[in-house]
């Protein structure tokens, strides 16, 4: 039996709610990830949201640790 050990999961961020600041919580997603506010609006009344796209495993905490600042609740997830 074989098993194959993937050194590059996926990390990604998950904003579980927006807090009481959720226009702090758009400038900051729109900072962070280039999307439109009209899109992190979006990402926002849908929660809880994936983060679009993929985070590099030094980024991901950092992002998250960035929306708790900003009021909102966020955690990190690794896909393998």
């Amino acid at each position: 039996m074989f098993w194959l050990v993937c050194d590059d999961a996926e990390h990604r961020v998950v904003l579980t709610d927006a807090g009481p600041w959720a226009i702090e919580v758009v400038k900051l997603l729109r900072r962070r990830t280039g999307l439109s506010v009209w899109h992190c609006k979006s990402l926002i009344s849908e929660l809880p949201a994936t983060i679009p796209g993929d985070v590099p495993e030094e980024v991901a905490p950092t992002m998250a640790a960035e929306l708790r600042e900003a009021g909102a609740a966020a955690l990190t997830e690794v896909r393998q």
